[in-house]
């Protein structure tokens, strides 16, 4: 459902998500930026609830589970280490702001980045801290009179824009290498034993997304609307690509993945782009009819698999033509990426729903699970169980930015999931604006 004030000057209410793919891993290499495809057979659709892990900060951090253990930041500012059986805390490491990086682990070590301006790396079995690197700081992305809004003379933080960059890491045992963006538009790469600065590459804006590696390349966006790619040696450009700019319709948050030697990522313009990773020319674009596609795609057996803002969906796309296949329609903003077990796609929305969709069925079979605060409030701020903008904002002035802010701590008020899912062990793991880390397990039909 549009929203009626920026209807009007053709801009679209939609959020964002900061998941990429990482190439090239190794065993010991666990992070957010693998193409989330996991290990699964046939359809399993949700089961029980195992637990809820509780913290005082809404979540937008998507967890990692490894060996034993989920890792997952929250707004409250600390990096938590869960017990995967038990969801009780094993450690947690508390920084000086909001920790909307998800987190990548390496060997010993858990990297992850805070609002403070610091990117940590932190041992993984105590939760000391190891090194700390300040960059040039760290802020939501916002401008004077946002998107139209009123009052025009007044700064407003971009109410979607959720992330930060979270790191990725080379495993060469002989260039150990950690990169992410940052909000002072800069790409760092830095030794990742040490947090000493070997490079870095300025864009020219702020940079949310998170880099992917891939044949000796990083990809990343920024919010100058360019998708760059970058010599992980040097740092110096390859190449990039330019998405459009028009209000409302300008930036690149979400993350690419790589498949058949394409990148494939979509942008605020909105499209979801395909370009070859060799030279960045456009292969094929899918127009996602004014909704903004921000989460990170997943590829499987050359389906590629993302979700949509405003027309609330999953879809499934032909990755090598671009050719619409099938499309899942949730009930509110799909902007985390899906996770994808065999023949199941796992997706929350931002009205706190999460689903288990089965592919082969062309999203025709599917269950899903509803927080608690979902469960509370949905009869209070949904319309007919969908996310409505309108709806909520009933007599208020939508053109003021501070009853858009208004809306969206209601639309929180439901739990709304940004955070991407993880699956290990039979059971899928993901974070809520009420707070929660949930485990739900699988069901075998």
């Amino acid at each position: 459902m549009r929203h009626p004030y920026l209807v009007a000057l053709t801009v679209l209410l939609i959020g964002i998500n900061n998941i990429a793919v990482f190439g090239q891993q190794e065993k010991s290499t666990v992070n957010v930026f693998q193409n989330r495809v996991f290990k699964g057979e046939n359809y399993k659709p949700l089961g029980n609830l195992k637990w809820a892990f509780k913290t005082d900060g809404k979540i937008f951090s998507s967890p990692i589970v490894n060996e034993g253990t989920v890792y997952i930041g929250s707004e409250d500012g600390n990096l938590y280490a869960i017990q995967e059986k038990t969801g009780k805390t094993r450690w947690k490491f508390k920084t000086g702001g909001a920790v909307h990086s998800s987190p990548a682990i390496f060997q010993n070590t858990v990297y992850a980045g805070s609002f403070d301006g610091y990117y940590y790396a932190i041992d993984i079995k105590t939760g000391n801290l190891k090194w700390k690197f300040k960059t040039g700081g760290e802020k939501w992305v916002g401008e004077v009179g946002f998107l139209g809004l009123k009052p025009a003379d007044k700064y407003m933080e971009d109410l979607w824009d959720f992330f930060l960059s979270s790191p990725v890491i080379n495993p060469d045992k002989q260039n150990l290498t950690v990169f992410f963006g940052s909000s002072d538009g800069n790409v760092y790469a830095l030794n990742a034993n040490t947090g000493e600065l070997k490079w870095k590459f300025t864009a020219k804006e702020s940079i949310h997304s998170s880099p992917v590696l891939y044949k000796n390349t990083l990809y990343i966006g920024s919010w100058d609307a360019n998708l760059y790619a970058i010599d992980i040696t040097s740092g110096k450009e390859r190449w990039k690509f330019e998405t459009t700019t028009k209000v409302g319709f300008k930036g690149i948050e979400s993350s690419v993945v790589v498949a058949n030697d394409m990148v494939y990522f979509g942008a605020r313009d909105p499209f979801l782009f395909a370009l070859n990773a060799e030279t960045g020319k456009l292969v094929w674009k899918y127009d996602a009819a004014y909704s903004w596609i921000l989460g990170t795609a997943v590829v499987v057996n050359d389906v590629l698999y993302v979700g949509t803002s405003d027309t609330y969906a999953l879809l499934g796309l032909d990755a090598r033509t671009g050719e619409e296949l099938f499309k899942f329609k949730a009930n509110g903003y799909v902007y985390g990426s899906p996770a994808i077990a065999g023949e199941t796609a796992y997706f929350g929305d931002f009205t706190g729903n999460f689903f288990a969709v089965n592919t082969k069925s062309f999203g025709k079979e599917w269950n899903s699970f509803s927080t608690e605060s979902r469960k509370q409030f949905a009869s209070q701020i949904l319309n007919n169980n969908l996310l409505d903008f309108a709806f909520v904002v009933k007599d208020s002035d939508i053109s003021l930015y501070d009853t858009n802010k208004a809306v969206m701590d209601q639309f929180y008020k439901l739990g709304s999931i940004v955070s991407s899912p993880f699956v290990a062990n039979n059971t899928v793991y993901f974070g809520s604006a009420d707070g929660n880390c949930y485990a739900i397990e699988l069901l075998s039909k």
